[in-house]
């Protein structure tokens, strides 16, 4: 090798040629045999001598000190190209390699990506370790399947890469980037096998510091092999990154919904003020218009009943006088008079109504506004996987309760005072956690220290400040220039205008200074524009933004020289004091304030973090324009007289003075009923074709049943009756003037015939249905010229006019309202784009196969359709329709699903907030997998039994009223379903679907315990929503009934299920026997119908059976094998007959009593001191008990047998047995029992089991009362005494085997039984002594059987010889 400097072009060609083994002086004949030629280390400082090698394909130059790409012209065969660890600086010379597929430029100075658009067949390009800062020149490498750009300065991807879709491996380790949406990009190389963000080789790129990294890269990228030089092909990997993602999106959808539906509640309390503040004028409105069309009928009457053309005058007719005349002409005039005066009234209140509808409006705006970031806040974390996390704070938050002094220590009244604001409330405040920006800031923090050697710790904190960002004053903080911030930081495109603001972000330490412009200018807009005053309350609002800020190096800024880094290069802020300000807008004050007011601008914007958003309201001198002030002053008390401090106290007044006007009607009997008699009376003629007008106003009407003989009639008013619907003026056919307002109408439904019906009248009902009421009268009423349909509920209010008028093409006037030509032609576009065309379907649709991986809650069409629609440019085939595979016709205001029947292959559809009433038009679309249906008209899920596909199906904010049994019995795969915001009571159609991951139904009206049970076989639903529904007020602890029952739930109603809820849970309803199980097992509650109940081995602790009367007929009940400790809810089943409670906890009949907690002073000193007989209850605890029992109710009269075996009792006083006063079998057998007591009160008692017990001996009140009982089972005790036996005069049957007795004189007791027929007592000590039996036999004539043996005639002969033997030695031994 020789050195490199100053060599000819000639040496370094002979350097070439030595180095890669070739002759210089036979170079021309060898030059075109050379394929390959490489250079290392030196030798060649510049690229010369290529052209004697024509054939070249293989080029390699490393190390050498090239700066600049030349000579390559004639390497027209080169394939591959290295030059690297050079000094080159810019791409170029590269233009005639067209054959190049492989170009290496690591390790050199380039900082740009260019001159690379002719080297299509290229294939490998690396890039690494240069000085590139953005990703571009790359869009003609279609090939390219190789991109190494690892360690240069590339902060974003964007969409640069998209048109290399054939790229398989990228690396991009040790760059700038930051966000894990910028990573999403990727998702467009669908080829992309191996990526490296973290090659160990190289610095690491600060998003791979992130939480979730790993997950996020692997959930969106599923095909990649390798993943920062790791093996990730494993399923298992694979697996576990889409479960966590998909958790991530269900928990965050949950979030979104229970944000959605706190706005929805905040939305719902506004409109129901509204309709409390509209009652007094709608109630006014209604009296006056009773009042008005009174006067009206008496104005008709007054000028004569209406004739028909043929009319002759009647017969009977007497001409009027001219003194009646007058007399009528005076009344007529007195009424329009009267008339005038009410529409006046009329109009002042229809006013009021119209702003407080305009209050409303501004106060749902402000509503929406303040709930308006929240949401996009969630979606924020949800693509962050939680890097970006923002908190709600709360007085308990110490860091909520400094940002609250922070503005309130940094509010100057007299900054405000020219505004009339007194003060500050802060409204919220949200914590930013921005990892992302946090590690930037930390970073160059730390830097910056390092640097200074800063050891200071005042220095250091006088540094670091909380200051506030200062928004253009002329433009309205955006939702999304805010979130912009919050996500990336004050980045140079987001600070403001020039010339100060270029480089620089603005902050300042004082509320005036930054709101006062925002408040001067809105002031000056609202002047100039004259808007709404109530829409100048919206100036009381304001969002600050709070930011930690490094000042650094500061100094004060110089006078009259624009803000830059050329200007201050040696320091990291300015600073400007607020009494240098130029310009400023406040005036005079009387407080030092202004000295500690500056303006910061810092030029390096990643050491402004932002860290908190306030909302706030100001406090103002002047009364604020609220629809919870101003306008509450209407809503009186019922019966409270208007006082003069009421607001509309003297409006009131005029109202009283209108009504007092001349000429005052007298109030008409009533019409319950309409007959011919009462038509006749009314019309004032006998012919019923002559009766042209008919004013039924004002009556009780709900039917018209008589009308069908008035074939004349033109004019018809039934105005303020009882009408629920207009199915009985179908035969009017020349009816052409109906008036039906103040009524009930519900439906138009039966509203038929009226061909030639001019004017229509239909406010002030209930009509909802916007599609069914025009259909009836688009149908019906083809010569429609007025219509008002005022003051009904509509279910769409915001497009009803257009609606009507684009269907209704004869109207003129609408609510009173000209119809204007530009209205029609807006009305005819309107119901032009409810229809699905083909055009429709180019606009709204994709075709993408799959649905894009993306960390998002949104329906996929929307997603899809976003991304990538087919538009009106899309070349059609005769196939099109099967291409589309997304329809997105979400607000396109349709009345009805058509022309869909060929989109065979649609697999995502939404069709939110539009009018449909049926589920119709999706039969077609079988390979549907989901389907969105929010904010529509629907009352019943139909159509969707071939949507055997069907995954996620939302129908939230519809008219539903239940669920049909069989609706999701095909519904295989559907993993989810929202409901929310319909009327539906029961799930019982819910049972069968075991896929179901995600339930919402909040705010219907499930009202009972069953449908929770309805629940119970889901096994894989993990989230539940039931906000809003009645069973959460009629459930005592509700959310812990819910969690008890669906164990497998993890959130129910927007929160999270803890690890002590449910154990919470557990304890409270575990063990229960409730109405709810026993009518789950059965499939149904009718208990009346029950007469067993059979509930063993379950746990059960407590019986809780409500209504106890549905259980009225159960005779027996076993519960054996359980936990209970009293018989609990079973004493007030009435008819029980047997009951069965073996193996239990029995203690006492009834529960136990809570122990006292609250003593008095003697007893207290009683317990202290026994002596001091404070306290002191005089008889022992056992007589105590046994008064106490025999005193106490009885109870459970119906039960004749009982079973206690083997419950661990061992007191029958405590157990309260005398309370069973119809006992005829008890079972105690197996117990801890030492005495028989507490039994006294059995006076029916058969039979008595106290087998395997404690029992030694009887005490004096054992058997102290004369007894029925006919069978003693006393097997296994401890028995040696046989006494006290004689109360039991009836028992017929005694079992005494296995117990302690051991003398013969112990069994001559029993003599006192002469009624004994069954003795048993092997077993005991005395069967050793063959005596026993003979003495037994002999002493108890009666016995039939002992120890199991029937006594015969022999026994009792050999018997009575044994004892008369006895007896005479006896007899010879006294002798």
């Amino acid at each position: 090798m020789i050195e490199s400097g100053n060599l000819n072009r000639s040496e370094i060609v002979k350097e070439l040629c030595l180095c890669n083994g070739l002759s210089y002086e036979m170079i021309g004949q060898e030059g075109s045999d050379t394929s390959k030629l490489e250079m290392f280390f030196s030798g060649y400082p510049q690229i010369v001598g290529l052209s004697l090698f024509p054939n070249l394909s293989s080029l390699t130059i490393v190390a050498q000190d090239i700066r600049e790409i030349s000579g390559l012209e004639t390497c027209l065969q080169l394939k591959e190209l290295w030059i690297a660890e050079c000094y080159i600086e810019k791409i170029e010379g590269l233009q005639e390699c067209k054959n190049l597929e492989k170009l290496y430029l690591y390790y050199n100075k380039i900082s740009k990506i260019q001159n690379l658009e002719k080297l299509i067949r290229l294939e490998v390009l690396w890039l690494n370790h240069n000085m590139i800062r953005t990703i571009e020149g790359l869009e003609t490498l279609k090939n390219l399947n190789d991109l190494n750009l690892a360690g240069n300065l590339i902060s974003s991807i964007g969409r640069c890469l998209d048109p290399n879709d054939q790229l398989e491996k990228l690396n991009l380790s040790g760059n700038q980037i930051t966000s894990f949406k910028d990573l999403t990009n990727l998702t467009r190389l669908p080829l992309l096998k191996d990526l490296s963000l973290n090659d160990p080789q190289y610095k690491t790129n600060p998003v791979c510091q992130l939480c979730n990294y790993s997950t996020h890269v692997l959930y969106h990228l599923p095909s990649l092999q390798r993943l920062d030089t790791f093996d990730v092909s494993a399923k298992q990997i694979k697996e576990l990154a889409d479960t966590t993602a998909m958790k991530k999106i269900m928990y965050y959808n949950m979030r979104i919904k229970t944000v959605q539906r706190h706005l929805n509640e905040e939305l719902e309390k506004l409109n129901d003020k509204k309709c409390k503040l509209q009652k007094l004028p709608e109630e006014r409105i209604k009296l006056f218009n009773f009042a008005k069309k009174n006067l009206e009928r008496e104005l008709d009457e007054l000028k004569g009943p209406a004739k028909g053309p043929n009319d002759a005058a009647p017969e009977a007719e007497t001409p009027k006088t001219s003194e009646n005349v007058a007399q009528d002409l005076g009344r007529q005039q007195k009424i329009l008079t009267k008339l005038s005066a009410l529409d006046e009234r009329v109009a002042f209140w229809k006013k009021k109504l119209n702003e407080i509808e305009a209050v409303y409006h501004i106060e749902v705006r402000q509503t929406k506004k303040s709930h308006g970031l929240l949401t996009p806040f969630l979606l924020t974390e949800l693509e962050t996987v939680g890097n970006i996390h923002f908190e709600e704070g709360t007085q308990a938050d110490d860091w909520f309760n400094s940002c609250y002094e922070l503005i309130l220590s940094r509010f100057c009244t007299w900054d405000f005072r020219a505004y009339g604001i007194t003060g500050v409330k802060v409204k919220r405040v949200i914590k930013v956690n921005n990892r992302i920006l946090r590690l930037k800031f930390e970073e160059k923090f730390q830097r910056f220290l390092d640097n200074e050697d800063i050891h200071d710790l005042e220095s250091y904190q006088k540094m670091l400040e909380c200051l506030f960002y200062v928004f253009d004053p002329e433009v309205a903080v955006k939702k999304k220039h805010l979130l912009q911030i919050l996500e990336k930081g004050f980045q140079e495109s987001e600070t403001n205008k020039p010339p100060l603001r270029r480089e620089a972000v603005t902050l300042v330490n004082s509320l005036s200074m930054c709101e006062c412009p925002r408040i001067e200018f809105l002031q000056q807009k609202f002047k100039e524009e004259m808007k709404n005053p109530a829409e100048y309350d919206l100036l009381r609002y304001g969002t600050i933004l709070i930011a930690k800020v490094f000042l650094g190096q500061s100094v004060q800024a110089r006078e009259q020289e624009p803000i830059s880094k050329a200007n201050y290069p040696m320091v990291n802020s300015v600073f400007m004091p607020q009494r240098n300000l130029r310009n400023s807008i406040i005036g005079q004050r009387h407080c030092n304030c202004g000295y500690r007011q500056f303006k910061w601008f810092v030029f390096d914007h990643d050491l402004v973090l932002p860290e908190y958003i306030v909302d706030f309201e100001y406090i103002t001198m002047v009364k604020v324009h609220s629809l919870f002030s101003t306008l509450n002053t209407v809503i009186l008390e019922e019966g409270k007289k208007y006082s003069e401090g009421l607001v509309f106290s003297q409006e009131l007044k005029f109202d009283e003075e209108v009504m007092k006007m001349e000429p005052k009607i007298k109030p008409r009997p009533k019409l319950i009923t309409l007959d011919d008699k009462t038509i006749i009376s009314l019309a004032k003629t006998n012919i019923y074709s002559h009766i042209v007008n008919l004013n039924l106003h004002g009556n009780s009407l709900s039917k018209l049943r008589d009308l069908s003989k008035l074939t004349g009639l033109r004019k018809l008013n039934i105005s303020f009756n009882e009408f629920t619907c207009l199915d009985d003026v179908y035969h009017l056919y020349n009816l052409e003037y109906l008036d039906a307002s103040h009524n009930h109408v519900i439906t138009l439904e039966g509203f038929r015939g009226l061909m030639k019906l001019k004017h229509l009248d239909l406010s002030w009902n209930q009509l909802k249905k916007t599609c069914d009421e025009i259909n009836v009268l688009c149908k019906h009423t083809t010569s429609l010229l007025s219509l008002d349909i005022q003051h009904n509920p509509w279910q769409k209010p915001a497009t009803l006019r257009l609606s009507v008028i684009g269907r209704l093409k004869t109207l003129t006037h609408l609510d009173g309202i000209l119809i204007s030509e530009e209205e029609t032609r807006e009305a005819l576009k309107f119901i032009n784009r409810t229809k699905i065309t083909q055009l429709t379907l180019l606009q709204h649709t994709s075709s993408k196969e799959e649905r894009p991986r993306m960390l998002s809650i949104w329906p996929s069409a929307k997603i899809l359709t976003q991304i990538s629609k087919l538009g009106p440019h899309f070349h059609l085939t005769g196939n099109w329709h099967l291409k589309i595979t997304a329809l997105n016709l979400d607000g396109q205001h349709l009345f009805e699903i058509t022309n869909l029947e060929k989109l065979e292959n649609l697999k995502w559809a939404s069709f939110s907030n539009n009018n449909l009433s049926k589920m119709e038009g999706l039969e077609s679309c079988v390979n549907l997998e989901e389907l969105t249906l929010d904010g529509n008209c629907i009352s019943k899920i139909e159509g969707i039994a071939r949507l055997t596909k069907l995954s996620r199906l939302s129908m939230n904010n519809n008219l539903l009223t239940g669920l049909e049994k069989h609706t999701f019995d095909n519904m295989l795969h559907l993993h989810s379903l929202s409901l929310e915001n319909n009327r539906i009571t029961s799930l019982s159609a819910l049972q069968k679907m075991f896929t179901l991951i995600e339930l919402y139904i909040s705010n219907n009206y499930i009202a009972v315990n069953q449908e929770i049970y309805n629940l119970k076989g889901l096994c894989n639903l993990v989230i539940l929503d039931m906000y809003g529904n009645i069973i959460i007020w009629n459930q005592e602890n509700y959310r812990l009934f819910v969690i008890f029952h669906l164990p497998e739930l993890k959130a129910l109603d927007g929160l999270p299920i803890e690890p002590p809820e449910m154990e919470n849970a557990k304890d409270l309803f575990g063990g229960r026997l409730t109405s709810d199980m026993i009518a789950e097992r059965q499939g149904h509650s009718n208990f009346v119908q029950m007469r067993e109940l059979n509930w063993t081995s379950s746990s059960i602790r407590t019986v809780d059976l409500i209504p106890v009367d549905q259980f009225r007929n159960v005779c027996s009940v076993n519960l054996q094998n359980n936990n209970l400790t009293s018989f609990s809810g079973l004493i007030h089943l009435p008819n029980v007959k047997v009951l069965c409670l073996n193996y239990n906890h029995i203690e006492s009949i009834m529960p136990r009593q809570k122990p006292q907690t609250h003593l008095s002073n003697r007893q207290l000193l009683y317990q202290k001191v026994p002596s001091s007989g404070y306290g002191q209850q005089g008889t022992s605890k056992l007589n105590r008990d046994s008064a106490s029992n025999e005193n106490m109710a009885p109870i459970m009269q119906s039960l004749e047998v009982l079973h206690l075996g083997y419950n661990g009792i061992c007191n029958l006083v405590q157990l309260q047995l005398n309370r069973l006063r119809n006992l005829k079998f008890l079972f105690l057998q197996g117990n801890e029992i030492s005495q028989v007591e507490g039994l006294d009160n059995l006076i029916v008692l058969q039979e008595l089991v106290v087998d395997h017990n404690r029992i030694r001996a009887f005490n004096d009140s054992a058997f102290a009362k004369p007894s029925s009982l006919l069978t003693l089972h006393l097997e296994e005790n401890r028995l040696r005494e046989l006494g006290k036996l004689q109360s039991l005069v009836k028992l017929e049957k005694l079992f005494l085997g296995y117990n302690k007795i051991q003398e013969i004189a112990e069994l001559e007791k029993l003599d006192v039984i002469p009624s004994l027929r069954e003795l048993t007592v092997y077993g005991n000590p005395i069967c050793r002594k063959m005596a026993h039996r003979h003495m037994l036999i002999f002493r108890l004539p009666n016995l039939q059987m002992l120890d199991g043996i029937p006594i015969t005639t022999d026994d009792r002969t050999k018997a009575e010889f044994h004892f008369s033997e006895l007896q005479a030695k006896k007899n010879s031994y006294f002798r």
